[in-house]
């Protein structure tokens, strides 16, 4: 939680300009009044985009704001959403401080003037060659979208835009997608903490867990292990906090991992390895 308490000690009152920085100060109740007024540029003196800190600002920011504005893409926000929001939230394990600054980004996400590429640009420019980052972003956009179990028409076209803006492809895109639907039902409960599924049937798992690798039941072991080992190493709670993940989203990776080794050994465990 360091640079949320430097943040709140005017330490980085000029770390964070442009839209992101204005959104931050809003959900602060303008406490970086100074620092967003007197921004100039996209860096203030002193700070250059890709520190840790100052990306993991960004990029706690990006995340409730933009569920706030892809929560409202159907013309209006469904009680599982508010609820997905809120279940990240928990999982964060915010302060009461932090969490009402997330939920004040997700009103701001829904407002008519939110400009989602400006933030988009911000956040991509802020993250820099950090991918991992970006597809992590993603991933916890996806999961906000199939929060009520169905992701609709006007979800997807947004999620296509976010995904293009970010630097992803469409095929990326629908990757993700498939893998973030199987983890749903794989890990027995939605993605945030929804309602408890009953268990799926094995022969239904087992294919649950080769869409969570995004391989196919015909993939060799080989390939098997090779997805699995490039999904770890994406969603490496340490890598991830490293190149400027919120330190109170590791439990998110954590979890995120923990998913990837249960579908592994269960392929595993079908091939009699």
């Amino acid at each position: 939680m360091a640079w949320w308490g430097k943040l709140l000690g005017g330490a980085f009152g000029y770390m964070l300009g442009g839209p992101l920085g204005a959104l931050l100060g809003i959900a602060l109740g303008h406490r970086l009044d100074k620092g967003v007024d007197g921004f100039e540029g996209e860096t203030a003196e002193g700070w250059s985009p890709g520190e840790q800190e100052r990306v993991q600002a960004a990029f706690f920011t990006a995340v409730f704001s933009v569920m706030g504005h892809l929560a409202k893409a159907d013309g209006r926000v469904a009680p599982d959403e508010i609820r997905l929001a809120e279940a990240v939230m928990r999982r964060m394990r915010l302060t009461p401080e932090m969490r009402e600054a997330a939920k004040a980004l997700f009103r701001e996400g829904k407002s008519p003037g939110f400009d989602l590429d400006a933030v988009l640009d911000q956040l991509r420019r802020e993250c820099g060659r950090r991918r991992n980052l970006l597809r992590m972003f993603l991933e916890i956009q996806l999961q906000a979208a199939f929060a009520d179990g169905t992701l609709h028409d006007a979800e997807a076209r947004i999620l296509r835009h976010v995904a293009a803006r970010l630097g992803f492809s469409p095929q990326e895109l629908a990757q993700m997608e498939a893998m973030v639907r199987a983890a749903r039902h794989f890990a027995g409960a939605g993605a945030g903490g929804g309602a408890y599924r009953e268990p799926t049937p094995a022969k239904d798992r087992l294919s649950e867990a080769y869409a969570v690798l995004g391989v196919s039941p015909d993939a060799s072991d080989a390939e098997v292990k090779k997805a699995y080992r490039r999904l770890m190493n994406r969603h490496h709670p340490d890598k991830l906090v490293a190149r400027g993940l919120p330190e109170e989203m590791v439990k998110m990776a954590t979890e995120k991992t923990q998913e990837i080794k249960a579908a592994y050994e269960t392929i595993r465990r079908a091939r009699g390895k």
